[in-house]
């Protein structure tokens, strides 16, 4: 791809704003040298105004969401691309939410550019465990664990019964649950199944990566060791 074109699609500028960077010697190599459209160089390589690049396309960002962010690019109020740099919401492909987090929902929020590796990531049949902490309106009761283990909970307004979840009493009013699916608010539902109000919830893991010292509002891009654990303690499709 053409050094124009992609810059243009990383985000920084148009084809005529990254032309001019080039022509004011704004673009360099890593060893200071200005770069020209038609010169071979590497992602690694290229330097805008002394600075790396941005992520490379297919990159995959673990960004920590605060609670008052919505997961969208269009939403009134706050979303989630206000948190990332500014250029990120002109890349070409987006960098795209791998499924959503509620507005007041914080936690792990994957983010990827690969249209098909958001599919696999996203889809139901690789049933990828995402780890939430929960914190409760009531008191658990004491049978939630062997309920949402069972495979037989059916939520209102569906047929299927959910998939066995992972139970973690952690209080009187916390719990750690564990799903491999993702259905429509679905931590929410399933204790308000029970009678429960869930008036916290984080997402604190998917899959083998977990959020760890990540401040909120903070991003990193994910390196070959964290998108290998990323499935890998997926168990297998029934």
């Amino acid at each position: 791809m053409k050094l124009v074109k992609y810059l243009a699609n990383l985000g920084y500028g148009s084809r005529r704003e990254v032309t001019a960077l080039l022509d004011a010697r704004r673009v360099r190599r890593a060893d200071g040298r200005a770069l020209r459209e038609g010169d071979a160089v590497t992602h690694e390589e290229i330097r805008v105004d002394g600075e790396a690049l941005d992520p490379p396309p297919g990159s995959v960002i673990m960004l920590h969401k605060p609670a008052g962010y919505t997961t969208s690019t269009t939403d009134a109020g706050a979303v989630i691309y206000d948190l990332l740099p500014l250029r990120f919401r002109r890349r070409d492909p987006l960098l795209a939410p791998v499924g959503r987090l509620d507005r007041d929902t914080t936690g792990l929020l994957l983010l990827t550019d690969d249209g098909a590796l958001n599919h696999r990531l996203a889809s139901p049949r690789t049933h990828l465990p995402k780890t939430y902490e929960v914190v409760l309106a009531e008191a658990l009761r004491g049978d939630e664990g062997a309920l949402f283990a069972s495979g037989t909970l059916v939520l209102h307004g569906e047929d299927a019964p959910l998939v066995p979840a992972t139970l973690e009493v952690l209080g009187e009013t916390r719990a750690r649950l564990v799903l491999t699916e993702g259905r429509y608010h679905q931590v929410k539902r399933m204790f308000g199944a029970v009678g429960n109000r869930v008036t916290a919830l984080h997402r604190s893991a998917i899959g083998g990566v977990t959020l760890g010292d990540l401040a909120p509002g903070a991003w990193r891009v994910l390196d070959a060791a964290d998108r290998a654990a990323l499935t890998a303690s997926a168990p297998p499709a029934p």
